[in-house]
């Protein structure tokens, strides 16, 4: 049995939800403070209102934006933000963009 389809509020709705679970997931790291949305200011997730900065959830990947704090190594602390992120997204590749030390 298949799910039913889902209103586009409803799509808009549920990645939006992702994106902020996504969001904690990532903060829960102890080197991560906050997220960006990078240089570029691209990674967001729209929704009503103003967007959500730091993560973006595509059909074919996640990107989440880190402010990482410069007490370890970047490679390091963007490993642990997949490690944490990887129960919510699943088998999607998740990237992660160091786009401010603090």
């Amino acid at each position: 049995m298949t799910a039913p389809a889902r209103a586009p509020g409803e799509e808009r709705a549920a990645a939006r939800s992702q994106a902020e679970r996504i969001a904690d997931a990532a903060l829960s790291c102890p080197d991560v403070p906050s997220l960006t949305a990078g240089p570029m200011a691209r990674i967001v997730t729209y929704r009503a209102g103003l967007p959500f900065t730091g993560v973006a959830v595509h059909p074919d990947r996640v990107e989440v934006g880190i402010v990482a704090r410069a007490s370890r190594p970047f490679p390091e602390t963007a490993e642990d933000v997949r490690r944490l992120v990887r129960p919510v997204v699943g088998d999607l590749p998740i990237d992660v963009l160091v786009g401010d030390m603090e």
